[in-house]
């Protein structure tokens, strides 16, 4: 157990830098392009899940939480909405290049993200055109479970870094621990890393709503726990704080709920069909 907790505190340690240089860049992109990227989302009317799934998968804070505002005053559409959700990156991002994965994988995750909302949100909003905008005030909300976009970048950068460090921690902690004591071929079949149901349970993950669900599932991923299928599941569900957002802002419960079991559904379906079209990276 001292190897484990050593092992897991080095390899930690050893993201640090790599998390703050790679939070400091989106911090940047971020307070220069967040309102744009809202006001593009905003006016985009039926194309909306094109512009919504593309600008989602940009890590940035709070901006499903502003999309779901957006949604609860009807600016935008349902499928705009789940678009934005099933890109949204999350931690995901940093986690992967701080792991310092190929590019070319990443570049994978993201465009499957996108494609996956994009196409998702206009087959929703195609069945469900019936959304009208009103005049319902929009207040903006740049709330994230672990930062607060009023700080400049470089505060914000280290909030971010060290939040993602003990969340990389923990889970770093309880799989190395899993795999010393049941191996990681048992911790693969655990989350069903060779069926195709494995989906079931990644998507299940996913839904925690906070940047836990990313970090998990991402390290999951980067230690054969879980397929690449069951990874995507995983990552298509993690809408951040959007979906606690939405039961909040938006009085609709029933709408609510509904929208909870198509993502679920969603990220089910997509990851069992690259188990079954054999997309493993």
């Amino acid at each position: 157990m001292k190897d484990v907790l050593m092992d897991t505190l080095i390899d930690s340690v050893k993201l640090l830098p790599f998390l703050f240089i790679t939070f400091l860049l989106l911090e940047f992109i971020e307070h220069k392009m967040s309102n744009k990227n809202k006001k593009v989302v905003e006016k985009s009317g039926k194309f909306g899940p094109f512009f919504g799934s593309v600008l989602g998968a940009f890590p940035q804070c709070g901006f499903s939480a502003a999309a779901t505002n957006l949604y609860a005053a009807r600016v935008i559409s349902v499928g705009t909405l789940i678009s934005i959700y099933l890109s949204t990156s999350d931690e995901m991002l940093p986690i992967l290049l701080s792991e310092k994965v190929s590019f070319g994988l990443i570049l994978s995750i993201i465009g499957l993200k996108i494609v996956i909302g994009m196409i998702c949100g206009f087959i929703i909003d195609f069945i469900l055109r019936k959304k009208e905008k009103s005049k319902e005030h929009i207040h903006d909300m740049c709330e994230h479970d672990h930062c607060d976009c009023s700080h400049g970048i470089i505060k914000s950068s280290i909030i971010h870094t060290l939040s993602i460090i003990f969340f990389i921690l923990i889970a770093s902690f309880v799989l190395n621990t899993l795999i010393y004591f049941i191996g990681e071929e048992n911790i693969g079949k655990i989350f069903l890393k060779e069926s195709i149901f494995g989906p079931f349970i990644s998507s299940l993950i996913g839904l925690i709503p906070n940047c836990a669900a990313s970090v998990v599932i991402t390290e999951l991923y980067l230690t054969k726990a879980i397929s690449f299928g069951s990874m995507i599941a995983g990552l298509l569900t993690g809408a951040g704080v959007g979906l606690l957002i939405l039961f909040k802002e938006n009085k609709n419960m029933k709408e609510n709920i509904y929208i909870l079991f198509i993502i679920y559904g969603l990220g089910v379906i997509s990851g069992i069909i690259i188990e079954l079209i054999g997309m493993i990276i």
